[in-house]
């Protein structure tokens, strides 16, 4: 079937831009494939099958660190097939083994079979998934490239909230065992057409401006005059090579934000639900706090967007990341839920922020042309970060008998990330001629 066609007849016919279409497809596996293999669904998981198989916490918490780390040897190699053949076959592969891996979690029995499942969707959650649905969005919007992706994040954050949720509501009715395969079936169904259909690469693929102003709509193979069509945009941004990436001190204090800032996103979240049923609380309330923090995530998303053409991005990363330090140290000395679910809602404001902000800063600061193979590049530090939190923290657990000093400690290192991120100044335009310029928009204040 001939999908560039039907793509580029849609986008004739569509009274909007094809941008648009283009967000809600990446917005399919955002929503039902990336919080099926999130910490925060795999939070209400762990009580009932350690408990069931007699694993400790720091064992269980292991699968997350091992997917996190098959995540960042594939990463570049996702990151170059996103930039070559665009987000759409590597997405809908993603969420095909997304949802098999969860209705094969629904029989595992021996923890090796447990790793076995859950380490492959770790991987593609970590790497493909993240890298094909954010680098397809900003690679059609410039201007509104802040807009963008906070959409993408609300809905991502909508799915994170829910999904906790229904788990658990599956858990206390028919078992864990029913829960991963309902949701494994949920992917399947939903993540892989709709995507295939109609992802694109680029809007210059399709013979589309990117990102046009309001009333300059463009479409492919337009046969309006050349005299009658409006100025080129005055935005522009450098396309940097990676190799020039890698020269900017930007890329490095970047990736170094992101160790720190992701140990402490998953090593919080994955832990926050055993925290609170070892404290006392009912384990149907004690998972309010993984939807919380999900949740948070949404307002946090849309609060940080506004802010991103008008504040510095640097500057904004480093509140977020004091955010994210308050809640993570708040949630480590909170007993309760009265104290618990407002930490759980500054700590997903604060990581909503980092993951809108950091994709956005790597956009603006690099530019579309190369952005997949950069991110390709740099995702591994973010993945590491992801790795090393949740086993850091389980088996602390382990040796203390408690959560306390592994939150505090992972508070006090995203403040100190929220310190280095101000280093991070953009790198500037290239020399003339050294590559190629494109729409954009410049960032702000630096």
């Amino acid at each position: 079937m001939n999908f560039a066609g039907l793509r580029a007849r849609l986008a004739r016919r569509l009274p909007f831009y094809y941008g648009w279409v283009i967000l809600a497809a990446a917005s399919v596996p955002s929503f039902g494939a990336r919080p099926v293999m999130a910490v925060a669904t795999l939070s209400v998981f762990v009580v009932p099958m350690t408990d069931e198989f007699g694993w400790s916490r720091g064992q269980f918490s292991g699968a997350v660190s091992l997917g996190a780390l098959f995540g960042l040897i594939v990463s570049p190699f996702a990151g170059r097939l996103v930039d070559r053949y665009g987000s759409g076959v590597l997405l809908s592969a993603s969420s095909a083994v997304v949802g098999l891996c969860a209705i094969g979690l629904a029989l595992t029995s021996p923890i090796w079979s447990f790793y076995a499942l859950y380490v492959p969707g770790r991987a593609v959650f970590s790497s493909p998934l993240e890298l094909g649905t954010s680098t397809a969005v900003s690679n059609w919007f410039i201007r509104r490239r802040p807009m963008g992706l906070a959409y993408m994040g609300i809905i991502q954050g909508i799915g994170l909230t829910i999904f906790p949720v229904i788990a658990q509501v599956l858990i206390d009715g028919w078992g864990w065992r029913t829960a991963w395969l309902a949701v494994g079936i949920f992917t399947l169904s939903t993540g892989i057409i709709p995507v295939l259909l109609l992802m694109a690469r680029r809007p210059e693929d399709m013979g589309l401006e990117p990102d046009p102003e309001k009333d300059r709509r463009s479409g492919p193979d337009s046969d309006a005059p050349t005299a009658k069509r409006p100025a080129p945009s005055t935005y522009t941004e450098s396309n940097y090579t990676v190799r020039q990436a890698l020269a900017t001190r930007a890329f490095w204090m970047l990736a170094l934000f992101s160790v720190f800032g992701f140990v402490v996103q998953s090593g919080v979240s994955l832990h926050q639900v055993p925290h609170y049923i070892d404290q006392g609380v009912p384990t149907h309330l004690a998972v309010l706090t993984a939807s919380t923090f999900a949740f948070g995530q949404v307002p946090g998303g849309l609060f940080w967007s506004v802010l991103a053409r008008r504040v510095p991005l640097r500057v904004l990363l480093s509140a977020a990341a004091v955010t994210m330090s308050v809640g993570a140290i708040g949630t480590g000395f909170s007993t309760s839920l009265s104290l618990g679910i407002p930490m759980a809602f500054l700590l997903g404001a604060g990581v909503g922020g980092i993951h809108l902000l950091l994709r956005l800063t790597w956009a603006d600061y690099y530019g579309r042309l190369h952005l997949g193979t950069i991110r390709g590049l740099t995702l591994p530090a973010q993945i590491g970060g992801q790795a090393l939190g949740p086993i850091i923290a389980g088996f602390m657990f382990d040796s203390t008998g408690g959560y306390e000093t592994p939150f505090t400690i992972f508070g006090i290192l995203v403040a100190f990330a929220a310190v280095i991120v101000l280093t991070a100044t953009p790198p500037g335009p290239l020399p003339e001629g050294s590559a190629s310029l494109q729409p954009a928009v410049e960032p702000v204040g630096d």
